[in-house]
């Protein structure tokens, strides 16, 4: 399978999901769009993953990528390909369904609960009913029409959405290992106050506690996206 990632950030790199591919004999192109990669044409990809990022999807004056990037996720999901989102990913795959994207009520940054839906465990047995997962983001998205709902926190609703065979988004963060997390807080400029941010100290320290568990679904979670 050949794979194209759509990074949007030095520090938000595929992780996870480029081992599994790795492992799995995949082709894998990562395009930098932040330092001025080409987006790929939908022909040269079977998959596309479309990571996070510091930016909001609306900032096209800043980063004026945003807009053909949209295009491109709406095209292929109209041509059949299939698209992986994670947070800026996913709210990107959201507004290409057309479902709103806007501020969250609260930031959410650090390790933090979400509760797996019975739905989105039917889909995918392997979830937990619930785990600590690392957040990352102060905007969300709504439902996009016929996905279902994969997860949600207590200062989130929309944590994540499948539309089996076609796309799976998650506003969560479970492709990072440890040196990833490091580099997620080493990179955060302005830290947000509130009642869903951790301190750096505590992110970094329950990095290893929590990465190898979510490592063991996500990867079961993109082995049966692609059947």
């Amino acid at each position: 399978m050949k794979i194209s990632v759509l990074q949007h950030a030095a520090s938000e790199g595929p992780g996870e999901i480029g081992a599994w591919a790795e492992r799995g004999g995949h082709a894998v192109r990562e395009h930098h769009l932040y330092r001025g990669d080409a987006l790929p044409a939908t022909d040269s990809f079977d998959l596309l993953v479309v990571m996070g990022g510091e930016m909001n999807i609306y900032q096209y004056r800043d980063y004026p990528w945003l807009k053909p990037e949209r295009q491109l996720i709406e095209v292929a999901l109209a041509g059949g390909k299939r698209v992986i989102g994670i947070c800026l990913g996913a709210q990107l795959i959201a507004d290409a369904l057309g479902a709103r994207v806007a501020q969250n009520f609260e930031h959410e940054l650090g390790w933090f609960p979400v509760t797996f839906s019975g739905e989105g465990r039917a889909v995918y047995p392997e979830l937990p009913a619930s785990a600590s997962v690392l957040h990352w983001h102060g905007d969300t998205f709504d439902l996009p029409r016929g996905a279902t709902r994969l997860a949600s926190s207590p200062a989130c609703l929309e944590q994540g959405f499948v539309i089996p065979g076609k796309c799976l988004g998650m506003q969560f963060h479970i492709e990072v290992d440890p040196p990833l997390v490091k580099q997620f807080v080493t990179s955060q400029g302005d830290w947000p106050a509130g009642p869903w941010v951790q301190k750096p100290e505590a992110i970094l320290h329950e990095a290893s506690a929590h990465c190898e568990t979510n490592k063991r679904f996500l990867c079961a979670m993109l082995d049966r996206f692609l059947l």
